[in-house]
């Protein structure tokens, strides 16, 4: 019955955040600390209780020529997919002392240090890939605009400097992983995660922290079928699809 309970609440206050009806509570608000401007629904839309994949919000080959159809349908429908079901299969095996505090992933990131390596893995899995597409589109690119780019500028001297660091930090993460640039207390800095880790991850093998404003995934399911093993290319084809306004937006709304 515990467990009920604790699954019940848990779709209750999905379906909450979801709807945005308590966006004058707290936990509406502490949600906006890992999805802010990202469509919270999309992360946490409550279909029986359950995770749900997102919609993508273009099509499989809206990216193109910079990420091929293909790619872009396996990544999305197989592998985002599958952290999604996999989520749902963790939450679910959690113990209901455990599963009755963690009402969305802010709670889960939150207590990572408490929580099984399939929780980590998948849940984020499901918000790294889900900050990914809302954070390129089709005809992306150019420069930085509003105070992410003053703030880049101030940081790293010049847009291709950031570029240049950007890449030595997507070019040195070993095998499979994220690139990131985050937000600190309005500081800017870019670092890697490996596997599934993102920088809101409260755990001490996550060496960046902060709110996310960009990221790249280096796993080679996202480039290899276009790119082989030619990791560089992949990154320096990311360029021509950023969208720099949400990245502005999503540096503006970081805390």
């Amino acid at each position: 019955m515990k467990k009920e309970n604790s699954r019940r609440d848990f779709i209750k206050k999905s379906a909450a955040l979801a709807l945005g009806t308590l966006a004058a509570t707290s936990v509406a608000n502490k949600a906006l600390a890992t999805t802010d401007i990202l469509e919270k629904e999309m992360l946490l839309v409550p279909e029986g209780g359950k995770f749900t994949l997102p919609k993508l919000p273009y099509e499989y080959d809206a990216l193109e020529p910079h990420i091929d159809k293909l790619t872009m349908e396996i990544h999305y429908s197989k592998h985002h997919q599958a952290y999604v079901t996999n989520l749902n299969k963790a939450f679910d095996a959690l113990a209901p002392d455990v599963a009755k505090n963690l009402a969305d992933l802010d709670d889960v990131f939150a207590n990572m240090d408490k929580l099984p390596v399939a929780m980590r893995n998948n849940a984020g899995g499901h918000f790294n890939h889900t900050f990914f597409w809302r954070t390129m589109k089709p005809k992306g690119g150019g420069i930085p605009t509003g105070k992410l780019a003053d703030a880049i500028n101030a940081t790293y001297m010049s847009f291709d400097e950031f570029k240049k660091q950007f890449a030595d930090a997507s070019m040195k993460r070993f095998g499979s992983g994220w690139t990131w640039l985050v937000a600190n207390k309005g500081k800017l800095s870019i670092g890697s995660t490996a596997n599934q880790d993102n920088p809101l991850m409260k755990l001490d093998s996550v060496e960046i922290k902060g709110k996310p404003v960009l990221a790249l995934d280096l796993w080679e399911h996202a480039y290899y079928l276009k790119n082989q093993n030619r990791r560089a290319d992949y990154i320096a084809s990311f360029w021509n699809l950023v969208d720099w306004e949400k990245a502005n937006e999503l540096f503006e709304n970081a805390k």
